[in-house]
């Protein structure tokens, strides 16, 4: 990979909820990318049906078919999702589920950074694992360390501004980003 090449990431956020903790993180990555990074954000999760194989049969959704050309087409995804009942949220999995059906595969190969943030401690670390099994089958490429789990996220939020404030959060994710560039830069460099 050159490396006067700009990177272009896309987010995609495995909440609906407005005034999303997750949403407020997802938001905050494009002002903590290193510098020739651009990220953007992908469609909503809430555009996609319920998975039903007759409606696959019948025609992919046109939502699903333009998340997988962003997908294609960006040098890596950032999974930012909270957790529910100790797993993924099922919009976030039903997501999955429709691009999983496409081929070729959008996340084949594909380097993935996954972040989770909840109110609870250890900051949605279920939900990462449940995700991580996912994206083994969709032969993703996931970059392991450093892991972003944002415990306890509604006192690193604004809660009028719906902004991630907190410094050290900030930093920490700002590191993965960093992490992440390496991570798709050096796959790419092992893939030619």
């Amino acid at each position: 990979m050159n490396n006067s090449t700009p990177l272009h990431f896309v987010t995609l956020l495995g909440s609906l909820r407005k005034g999303s903790f997750n949403a407020a993180v997802a938001r905050a990555l494009p002002s903590l990318a290193p510098d020739g990074v651009n990220i953007t954000a992908l469609g909503s999760v809430r555009e996609f049906p319920h998975y039903d194989a007759d409606e696959q049969a019948a025609g992919f959704p046109a939502p699903v078919l333009a998340m997988a050309e962003q997908i294609k087409a960006a040098d890596g995804v950032i999974i930012v999702s909270p957790e529910y009942n100790y797993s993924v949220p099922g919009v976030l999995k039903n997501c999955l589920d429709w691009l999983s059906r496409l081929t070729p595969q959008p996340f084949a190969g594909k380097p993935i950074a996954i972040q989770t943030a909840s109110q609870g401690v250890i900051g949605g670390a279920r939900a990462q694992y449940h995700l991580r099994q996912s994206l083994v089958f969709l032969d993703a490429q996931v970059l392991n360390k450093p892991e972003v789990m944002i415990g306890q996220v509604a006192g690193k939020v604004n809660s009028e501004t719906l902004e991630l404030t907190d410094t050290t959060t900030r930093d920490f994710i700002a590191g993965q980003l960093k992490a992440f560039v390496a991570f798709v830069s050096h796959f790419s460099n092992n893939e030619k």
